[in-house]
């Protein structure tokens, strides 16, 4: 049986999803993931230029976290400056969807960081 190609339109429908030999493959650019140049390029969001801080317990069995939202970062500078509120602060804390998360309150002590980095910064929440 030979090989049928595929052209047109349904050539698109039958891309390769894993090779053997390189893993999994990015539908996009047909990369390999570890590799992948479209999903790097990923832009800042877009919001109204205010960084929001607000306080939070849901889901986490009334352990309060600061929440900082709204910084135009993504990746590994959005990171950088969570390494770097989290030593201020002295706490943990994560990044998640595009938000620093940190362990207990300090709403002010990050109010006040923000500010010296030059970012327009509003209390929100209780």
């Amino acid at each position: 049986m030979k090989n049928k190609r595929i052209s047109g339109s349904r050539q698109s429908e039958y891309s390769l999803v894993y090779s053997t030999s390189e893993g999994r493959i990015c539908p996009d650019c047909s990369n390999p993931v570890d590799r992948c140049t479209c999903r790097s390029e990923a832009a800042a969001p877009k919001g109204d230029g205010i960084v929001r801080v607000s306080r939070s317990t849901k889901g986490r069995k009334g352990k309060g976290v600061t929440v900082v939202a709204g910084i135009p970062m993504t990746g590994d500078a959005l990171k950088k400056l969570a390494q770097k509120l989290k030593q201020r602060c002295g706490a943990g804390g994560t990044v998640k969807d595009g938000t620093i998360e940190i362990q207990g309150e300090h709403r002010d002590l990050l109010f006040s960081e923000l500010t010296k980095l030059g970012y327009r910064v509003k209390r929100s929440g209780g």
